[in-house]
């Protein structure tokens, strides 16, 4: 009966070494984990990008193909206030991180033409010098490409 007492009476808790253990397994978890977390938001916002590059690719084909294969000359964007050549509305391009503003044309010929999307204007949780550019044969000039 007595050893039992004392076996009931003895607190038990844990020491110093093994929290620092626990803290340090942690710390080093952190470490890891915050830069992957950081890098798969940017690139799940950056699809948004991606998305409404594409569709104004497409679009760039209709306007090519209604212009008899003339080319791209002469395409425009729409803005808040202008409808543009291309058959898109403002509102086609909105999404929840992009905003239509952050699209643009940089470069357009008979055939060719680069689209640049972003940086996105509606969240703070990717850097401004991200964005995404493509061109007429598809090539991804910059996909999450950072001007540093």
């Amino acid at each position: 009966m007595k050893k039992f007492v004392r076996r009931i009476g003895r607190k038990q808790a844990f020491t110093l070494v093994e929290l620092m253990i626990v803290v340090t397994i942690v710390a080093i978890l952190a470490l890891i984990a915050v830069p992957l977390y950081s890098a798969n938001t940017t690139s799940a916002i950056m699809a948004e990008g991606v998305a409404g590059a594409g569709t104004i690719r497409n679009q760039l084909q209709v306007y090519r193909a209604m212009n008899g294969g003339g080319g791209y000359l002469g395409a425009t964007l729409p803005t808040s206030t202008t409808p543009g050549t291309l058959q898109l509305a403002w509102t086609d391009l909105q999404g929840k991180y992009f905003a239509p503003g952050d699209y643009s044309l940089i470069s357009i010929g008979t055939s060719t033409y680069t689209i640049k999307a972003g940086p996105p204007s509606q969240t703070t949780k990717v850097p401004s010098s991200v964005y995404y550019e493509v061109n007429q044969l598809g090539s991804e000039l910059g996909t999450y490409y950072t001007n540093q």
